[in-house]
Protein backbone atom coordinates (compact mmCIF):
# COMPACT_ATOMS: atom_id res chain seq x y z
CA UNK A 1 0.00 0.00 0.00
CA UNK A 2 1.10 3.57 -0.71
CA UNK A 3 -0.44 6.94 0.08
CA UNK A 4 0.54 10.20 -1.59
CA UNK A 5 -0.73 13.67 -2.40
CA UNK A 6 -1.04 14.98 -5.96
CA UNK A 7 -1.32 18.77 -6.28
CA UNK A 8 -0.39 21.32 -8.94
CA UNK A 9 -0.55 24.95 -10.01
CA UNK A 10 0.18 26.66 -6.70
CA UNK A 11 0.86 29.99 -8.44
CA UNK A 12 2.27 31.59 -5.30
CA UNK A 13 2.31 35.40 -5.55
CA UNK A 14 -0.09 35.42 -8.48
CA UNK A 15 -0.97 39.08 -9.21
CA UNK A 16 -4.32 40.58 -8.24
CA UNK A 17 -4.06 43.83 -10.20
CA UNK A 18 -7.79 44.23 -10.69
CA UNK A 19 -8.65 44.11 -6.98
CA UNK A 20 -6.96 47.30 -5.82
CA UNK A 21 -10.35 48.57 -4.60
CA UNK A 22 -10.66 45.94 -1.85
CA UNK A 23 -10.31 46.87 1.81
CA UNK A 24 -6.83 46.18 3.24
CA UNK A 25 -8.04 43.21 5.32
CA UNK A 26 -9.75 41.45 2.38
CA UNK A 27 -6.90 42.21 -0.04
CA UNK A 28 -4.45 40.72 2.47
CA UNK A 29 -6.52 37.52 2.58
CA UNK A 30 -6.58 37.38 -1.21
CA UNK A 31 -2.80 37.76 -1.47
CA UNK A 32 -2.26 35.12 1.22
CA UNK A 33 -4.82 32.66 -0.11
CA UNK A 34 -2.47 30.32 -2.02
CA UNK A 35 -0.09 30.29 0.95
CA UNK A 36 -2.89 29.29 3.31
CA UNK A 37 -4.06 26.58 0.93
CA UNK A 38 -0.63 24.99 0.55
CA UNK A 39 -0.02 25.18 4.29
CA UNK A 40 -3.23 23.18 4.76
CA UNK A 41 -2.03 20.63 2.19
CA UNK A 42 1.18 20.15 4.20
CA UNK A 43 -0.84 19.93 7.43
CA UNK A 44 -2.94 17.14 5.94
CA UNK A 45 0.08 15.37 4.44
CA UNK A 46 1.51 15.13 7.96
CA UNK A 47 -1.83 14.14 9.48
CA UNK A 48 -2.37 11.42 6.86
CA UNK A 49 1.30 10.35 7.09
CA UNK A 50 1.59 10.12 3.32
CA UNK A 51 4.68 8.62 1.74
CA UNK A 52 5.32 11.56 -0.60
CA UNK A 53 3.87 14.67 -2.24
CA UNK A 54 3.85 15.28 -6.01
CA UNK A 55 3.68 18.87 -7.31
CA UNK A 56 2.92 18.81 -11.04
CA UNK A 57 4.24 22.24 -12.06
CA UNK A 58 3.69 25.99 -11.67
CA UNK A 59 4.73 26.48 -8.07
CA UNK A 60 5.36 30.13 -8.87
CA UNK A 61 3.88 32.71 -11.22
CA UNK A 62 6.52 33.82 -13.73
CA UNK A 63 7.77 37.38 -13.14
CA UNK A 64 5.95 37.60 -9.80
CA UNK A 65 8.17 34.99 -8.19
CA UNK A 66 9.48 36.35 -4.91
CA UNK A 67 12.02 35.38 -2.28
CA UNK A 68 9.10 35.22 0.14
CA UNK A 69 7.49 32.44 -1.91
CA UNK A 70 10.72 30.42 -2.05
CA UNK A 71 11.39 30.81 1.68
CA UNK A 72 7.80 29.82 2.43
CA UNK A 73 8.09 26.64 0.36
CA UNK A 74 11.40 25.73 1.97
CA UNK A 75 9.81 26.03 5.41
CA UNK A 76 6.93 23.79 4.36
CA UNK A 77 9.27 21.23 2.80
CA UNK A 78 11.31 21.13 6.02
CA UNK A 79 8.11 20.34 7.92
CA UNK A 80 7.61 17.38 5.58
CA UNK A 81 11.26 16.33 5.89
CA UNK A 82 10.86 16.12 9.67
CA UNK A 83 8.07 13.59 9.07
CA UNK A 84 10.14 11.65 6.49
CA UNK A 85 7.77 12.67 3.69
CA UNK A 86 9.38 13.11 0.27
CA UNK A 87 8.50 15.79 -2.30
CA UNK A 88 8.74 15.40 -6.09
CA UNK A 89 8.52 18.55 -8.23
CA UNK A 90 8.31 19.31 -11.92
CA UNK A 91 8.42 22.89 -13.22
CA UNK A 92 5.83 24.10 -15.74
CA UNK A 93 5.39 27.00 -18.14
CA UNK A 94 4.92 29.53 -15.32
CA UNK A 95 8.04 28.52 -13.37
CA UNK A 96 10.53 27.11 -15.93
CA UNK A 97 14.01 26.04 -14.89
CA UNK A 98 15.53 28.89 -16.93
CA UNK A 99 14.21 31.46 -14.45
CA UNK A 100 15.87 29.58 -11.61
CA UNK A 101 15.17 28.96 -7.93
CA UNK A 102 17.78 30.50 -5.66
CA UNK A 103 16.71 28.73 -2.49
CA UNK A 104 18.31 25.36 -1.69
CA UNK A 105 15.62 22.79 -0.98
CA UNK A 106 16.02 20.27 1.87
CA UNK A 107 17.19 16.75 1.05
CA UNK A 108 13.69 15.25 0.91
CA UNK A 109 12.91 17.29 -2.23
CA UNK A 110 13.60 16.00 -5.75
CA UNK A 111 13.28 18.33 -8.75
CA UNK A 112 13.04 16.78 -12.22
CA UNK A 113 15.40 18.17 -14.86
CA UNK A 114 14.42 19.23 -18.40
CA UNK A 115 15.08 15.68 -19.60
CA UNK A 116 12.62 12.88 -18.90
CA UNK A 117 14.02 10.94 -15.97
CA UNK A 118 12.97 8.34 -13.40
CA UNK A 119 13.36 8.49 -9.63
CA UNK A 120 12.93 5.46 -7.42
CA UNK A 121 11.41 5.60 -3.94
CA UNK A 122 11.07 2.85 -1.34
CA UNK A 123 8.31 3.66 1.15
CA UNK A 124 8.43 2.98 4.88
CA UNK A 125 6.61 -0.33 4.39
CA UNK A 126 8.96 -1.43 1.60
CA UNK A 127 6.86 -0.60 -1.47
CA UNK A 128 8.94 0.33 -4.53
CA UNK A 129 7.66 3.38 -6.44
CA UNK A 130 8.98 4.80 -9.73
CA UNK A 131 8.21 8.41 -10.64
CA UNK A 132 8.76 9.56 -14.23
CA UNK A 133 8.70 13.17 -15.43
CA UNK A 134 10.47 16.29 -16.70
CA UNK A 135 10.49 20.04 -16.03
CA UNK A 136 10.07 22.81 -18.59
CA UNK A 137 13.38 24.50 -19.40
CA UNK A 138 11.69 27.59 -20.88
CA UNK A 139 8.23 29.09 -20.55
CA UNK A 140 7.06 27.28 -23.67
CA UNK A 141 7.38 23.56 -24.28
CA UNK A 142 5.63 22.56 -27.47
CA UNK A 143 7.78 19.50 -28.05
CA UNK A 144 6.00 16.31 -27.10
CA UNK A 145 8.23 14.50 -24.63
CA UNK A 146 5.60 11.90 -23.74
CA UNK A 147 7.31 9.49 -26.16
CA UNK A 148 10.44 9.70 -24.01
CA UNK A 149 8.69 8.41 -20.89
CA UNK A 150 9.78 4.78 -20.35
CA UNK A 151 7.27 1.95 -20.27
CA UNK A 152 6.70 0.31 -16.91
CA UNK A 153 7.39 -3.20 -18.18
CA UNK A 154 10.43 -4.82 -16.62
CA UNK A 155 10.35 -2.92 -13.32
CA UNK A 156 8.03 -4.30 -10.68
CA UNK A 157 6.51 -1.68 -8.43
CA UNK A 158 4.11 1.23 -8.71
CA UNK A 159 4.75 3.59 -11.63
CA UNK A 160 3.63 7.22 -11.57
CA UNK A 161 3.94 9.66 -14.46
CA UNK A 162 4.17 13.37 -13.67
CA UNK A 163 3.33 15.75 -16.52
CA UNK A 164 2.51 19.44 -16.99
CA UNK A 165 0.57 19.64 -20.20
CA UNK A 166 -2.68 19.84 -22.14
CA UNK A 167 -5.11 17.01 -22.78
CA UNK A 168 -5.83 17.08 -26.52
CA UNK A 169 -9.62 17.14 -25.99
CA UNK A 170 -9.59 19.89 -23.37
CA UNK A 171 -11.64 22.91 -24.40
CA UNK A 172 -11.15 26.62 -23.68
CA UNK A 173 -7.38 26.21 -23.28
CA UNK A 174 -5.38 28.80 -25.22
CA UNK A 175 -1.85 27.78 -24.31
CA UNK A 176 -1.69 24.12 -25.23
CA UNK A 177 1.73 23.20 -23.89
CA UNK A 178 2.94 19.58 -24.31
CA UNK A 179 -0.31 18.31 -25.77
CA UNK A 180 -1.14 14.63 -25.30
CA UNK A 181 -3.96 12.14 -25.77
CA UNK A 182 -5.12 9.27 -23.57
CA UNK A 183 -3.55 6.64 -25.81
CA UNK A 184 -0.13 8.28 -25.36
CA UNK A 185 -0.32 7.95 -21.59
CA UNK A 186 -2.04 4.57 -21.40
CA UNK A 187 0.67 3.06 -23.60
CA UNK A 188 3.18 3.54 -20.79
CA UNK A 189 1.21 1.16 -18.53
CA UNK A 190 1.60 3.37 -15.46
CA UNK A 191 -0.62 3.05 -12.43
CA UNK A 192 -1.22 6.80 -12.13
CA UNK A 193 -0.60 10.02 -14.04
CA UNK A 194 -0.33 13.23 -11.95
CA UNK A 195 -1.15 16.09 -14.31
CA UNK A 196 -0.81 19.86 -14.00
CA UNK A 197 -1.53 22.99 -16.10
CA UNK A 198 -5.34 22.79 -16.36
CA UNK A 199 -6.91 24.59 -13.39
CA UNK A 200 -10.01 22.42 -13.34
CA UNK A 201 -10.05 19.10 -11.51
CA UNK A 202 -10.75 16.19 -13.87
CA UNK A 203 -10.31 12.45 -14.20
CA UNK A 204 -9.21 11.85 -17.79
CA UNK A 205 -9.08 8.07 -17.56
CA UNK A 206 -9.97 5.43 -15.00
CA UNK A 207 -8.04 2.65 -16.70
CA UNK A 208 -4.63 3.91 -15.61
CA UNK A 209 -5.92 6.70 -13.32
CA UNK A 210 -5.08 9.90 -15.23
CA UNK A 211 -5.97 12.97 -13.18
CA UNK A 212 -5.75 16.74 -13.17
CA UNK A 213 -5.84 17.87 -9.56
CA UNK A 214 -6.68 21.45 -10.58
CA UNK A 215 -5.13 24.47 -8.91
CA UNK A 216 -5.06 24.79 -5.12
CA UNK A 217 -6.63 28.28 -4.95
CA UNK A 218 -8.90 30.07 -7.41
CA UNK A 219 -7.90 33.56 -8.55
CA UNK A 220 -10.98 34.76 -10.44
CA UNK A 221 -14.50 33.79 -11.50
CA UNK A 222 -13.31 31.54 -14.33
CA UNK A 223 -12.07 29.21 -11.57
CA UNK A 224 -15.28 28.71 -9.61
CA UNK A 225 -15.86 26.16 -6.86
CA UNK A 226 -13.71 24.16 -4.50
CA UNK A 227 -9.96 23.81 -5.05
CA UNK A 228 -7.43 21.55 -3.38
CA UNK A 229 -5.54 18.30 -3.96
CA UNK A 230 -6.00 14.59 -4.61
CA UNK A 231 -5.20 12.04 -1.92
CA UNK A 232 -4.16 8.83 -3.69
CA UNK A 233 -4.12 5.46 -1.94
CA UNK A 234 -3.79 1.85 -2.98
CA UNK A 235 -1.45 -0.79 -4.31
CA UNK A 236 -0.23 -2.20 -7.63
CA UNK A 237 -3.67 -3.56 -8.45
CA UNK A 238 -5.62 -0.33 -7.86
CA UNK A 239 -5.02 3.29 -6.87
CA UNK A 240 -7.93 5.45 -5.72
CA UNK A 241 -7.87 9.27 -5.86
CA UNK A 242 -10.05 11.31 -3.49
CA UNK A 243 -10.44 15.08 -3.77
CA UNK A 244 -9.73 17.14 -0.63
CA UNK A 245 -10.65 20.86 -0.65
CA UNK A 246 -8.14 23.28 0.86
CA UNK A 247 -9.02 26.60 -0.75
CA UNK A 248 -8.93 29.65 1.48
CA UNK A 249 -11.28 31.70 -0.72
CA UNK A 250 -13.95 30.51 -3.17
CA UNK A 251 -15.24 32.23 -6.32
CA UNK A 252 -18.92 31.49 -6.92
CA UNK A 253 -21.99 32.57 -8.87
CA UNK A 254 -25.49 32.56 -7.37
CA UNK A 255 -29.04 33.57 -8.30
CA UNK A 256 -31.75 34.63 -5.84
CA UNK A 257 -35.34 35.81 -6.14
CA UNK A 258 -37.01 38.30 -3.83
CA UNK A 259 -40.24 40.26 -3.34
CA UNK A 260 -38.27 43.07 -1.66
CA UNK A 261 -39.48 46.57 -2.47
CA UNK A 262 -37.18 49.54 -2.05
CA UNK A 263 -33.44 49.78 -1.62
CA UNK A 264 -33.49 48.95 2.11
CA UNK A 265 -35.46 45.73 1.51
CA UNK A 266 -33.09 44.80 -1.34
CA UNK A 267 -30.14 45.37 0.97
CA UNK A 268 -31.69 43.09 3.61
CA UNK A 269 -32.43 40.36 1.05
CA UNK A 270 -28.81 40.32 -0.08
CA UNK A 271 -27.55 40.35 3.50
CA UNK A 272 -29.76 37.32 4.23
CA UNK A 273 -28.25 35.49 1.26
CA UNK A 274 -24.71 36.28 2.45
CA UNK A 275 -25.48 34.98 5.93
CA UNK A 276 -26.80 31.73 4.42
CA UNK A 277 -23.45 30.97 2.75
CA UNK A 278 -21.07 32.53 5.27
CA UNK A 279 -20.49 29.25 7.12
CA UNK A 280 -18.96 27.83 3.93
CA UNK A 281 -15.99 30.20 4.25
CA UNK A 282 -14.59 33.29 2.59
CA UNK A 283 -15.87 33.91 -0.92
CA UNK A 284 -16.35 36.31 -3.81
CA UNK A 285 -19.72 36.15 -5.54
CA UNK A 286 -21.32 37.13 -8.79
CA UNK A 287 -24.91 37.60 -7.66
CA UNK A 288 -27.99 37.92 -9.88
CA UNK A 289 -31.06 39.18 -8.02
CA UNK A 290 -34.47 38.80 -9.68
CA UNK A 291 -36.98 41.18 -8.10
CA UNK A 292 -40.53 39.85 -8.54
CA UNK A 293 -42.36 43.15 -8.98
CA UNK A 294 -42.23 46.30 -11.14
CA UNK A 295 -41.25 48.82 -8.45
CA UNK A 296 -37.87 49.45 -10.04
CA UNK A 297 -34.86 51.12 -8.42
CA UNK A 298 -32.75 53.75 -10.11
CA UNK A 299 -29.08 53.16 -10.76
CA UNK A 300 -27.92 55.47 -7.97
CA UNK A 301 -30.11 53.54 -5.49
CA UNK A 302 -28.61 50.23 -6.59
CA UNK A 303 -25.14 51.77 -6.29
CA UNK A 304 -25.93 52.67 -2.68
CA UNK A 305 -26.89 49.06 -2.00
CA UNK A 306 -23.67 47.82 -3.62
CA UNK A 307 -21.56 50.17 -1.54
CA UNK A 308 -23.20 49.14 1.73
CA UNK A 309 -23.08 45.38 1.15
CA UNK A 310 -19.39 45.62 0.27
CA UNK A 311 -18.48 47.88 3.20
CA UNK A 312 -20.23 45.48 5.58
CA UNK A 313 -17.68 42.77 4.75
CA UNK A 314 -14.55 44.73 5.61
CA UNK A 315 -14.21 43.28 9.13
CA UNK A 316 -15.99 39.95 8.71
CA UNK A 317 -13.93 36.85 9.52
CA UNK A 318 -15.62 34.91 6.71
CA UNK A 319 -16.24 37.68 4.20
CA UNK A 320 -18.82 37.21 1.44
CA UNK A 321 -17.86 39.91 -1.04
CA UNK A 322 -20.42 40.58 -3.77
CA UNK A 323 -18.05 41.67 -6.49
CA UNK A 324 -20.69 41.76 -9.24
CA UNK A 325 -24.34 42.50 -8.51
CA UNK A 326 -26.93 42.32 -11.27
CA UNK A 327 -30.50 43.32 -10.36
CA UNK A 328 -33.34 42.39 -12.72
CA UNK A 329 -36.96 43.55 -12.42
CA UNK A 330 -40.07 41.95 -13.91
CA UNK A 331 -40.47 44.71 -16.45
CA UNK A 332 -37.06 43.91 -17.91
CA UNK A 333 -37.02 42.10 -21.23
CA UNK A 334 -37.33 38.35 -20.94
CA UNK A 335 -34.77 37.93 -23.72
CA UNK A 336 -31.24 37.93 -22.35
CA UNK A 337 -28.68 39.89 -24.32
CA UNK A 338 -26.30 36.93 -24.16
CA UNK A 339 -28.81 34.85 -26.16
CA UNK A 340 -28.44 37.27 -29.08
CA UNK A 341 -24.89 36.02 -29.65
CA UNK A 342 -24.24 32.64 -31.21
CA UNK A 343 -21.50 30.32 -29.93
CA UNK A 344 -19.10 31.26 -32.74
CA UNK A 345 -19.19 34.92 -31.70
CA UNK A 346 -18.75 34.06 -28.02
CA UNK A 347 -15.71 31.94 -28.86
CA UNK A 348 -14.15 34.55 -31.17
CA UNK A 349 -11.42 36.24 -29.12
CA UNK A 350 -10.68 38.82 -31.84
CA UNK A 351 -13.99 40.61 -31.19
CA UNK A 352 -13.20 40.99 -27.51
CA UNK A 353 -9.61 41.97 -28.26
CA UNK A 354 -10.76 44.72 -30.65
CA UNK A 355 -13.23 46.06 -28.09
CA UNK A 356 -10.72 46.15 -25.24
CA UNK A 357 -7.46 46.91 -27.06
CA UNK A 358 -7.48 50.67 -26.36
CA UNK A 359 -8.13 50.05 -22.66
CA UNK A 360 -5.35 47.46 -22.33
CA UNK A 361 -2.93 49.66 -24.29
CA UNK A 362 -3.47 52.54 -21.86
CA UNK A 363 -0.60 52.39 -19.32
CA UNK A 364 -2.65 54.30 -16.74
CA UNK A 365 -5.46 51.75 -16.89
CA UNK A 366 -3.92 48.38 -17.69
CA UNK A 367 -2.02 48.09 -14.41
CA UNK A 368 -5.39 47.76 -12.67
CA UNK A 369 -6.83 45.20 -15.10
CA UNK A 370 -6.90 41.45 -14.71
CA UNK A 371 -4.96 39.47 -17.34
CA UNK A 372 -6.80 39.41 -20.65
CA UNK A 373 -6.85 35.60 -20.67
CA UNK A 374 -8.77 35.60 -17.37
CA UNK A 375 -11.76 37.54 -18.71
CA UNK A 376 -15.04 35.62 -18.60
CA UNK A 377 -16.81 36.70 -21.80
CA UNK A 378 -20.20 35.35 -20.78
CA UNK A 379 -20.07 37.18 -17.45
CA UNK A 380 -18.94 40.35 -19.23
CA UNK A 381 -21.97 40.24 -21.55
CA UNK A 382 -24.33 39.62 -18.63
CA UNK A 383 -22.78 42.54 -16.77
CA UNK A 384 -23.21 44.80 -19.79
CA UNK A 385 -26.80 43.67 -20.14
CA UNK A 386 -27.57 44.63 -16.54
CA UNK A 387 -26.00 48.08 -16.98
CA UNK A 388 -27.94 48.74 -20.20
CA UNK A 389 -31.23 47.79 -18.59
CA UNK A 390 -30.60 50.04 -15.60
CA UNK A 391 -29.87 52.98 -17.86
CA UNK A 392 -33.00 52.29 -19.91
CA UNK A 393 -35.02 52.48 -16.69
CA UNK A 394 -33.53 55.93 -16.09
Amino acid sequence: MIKFIHCADLHLDSPFKSRHYLSPSILKDVKQSAYYSFTKIVDEAIKEQVDFVVIAGDLFDQDNRTLRAEVFLREQFIRLEQEQIFVYIIHGNHDPLSIGVHTVWPENVTVFTDQVSTHQLITKNGQVVYLHGFSYQKDQSYENKVDEYPESTGNRGIHIGVLHGTYSQASNVKKRYTEFNIEDLNSKLYHYWALGHIHERAMISELSQIHYSGNIQARHFKEKGEKGYLLVEGDESKLQATFKPTQYIRFEKAVIETQAQGKHALYEAIQKFKDSVRTEGKAFYQLDVYVKHDDVLKQDEINQVIQLIQEFEENQTNFIFIEQLNVFFEQDSEIALANEFNDDILQDDTILEDALSDLYMNPKANRFLEPFSDIDKQALIERGEAILKRRMRG
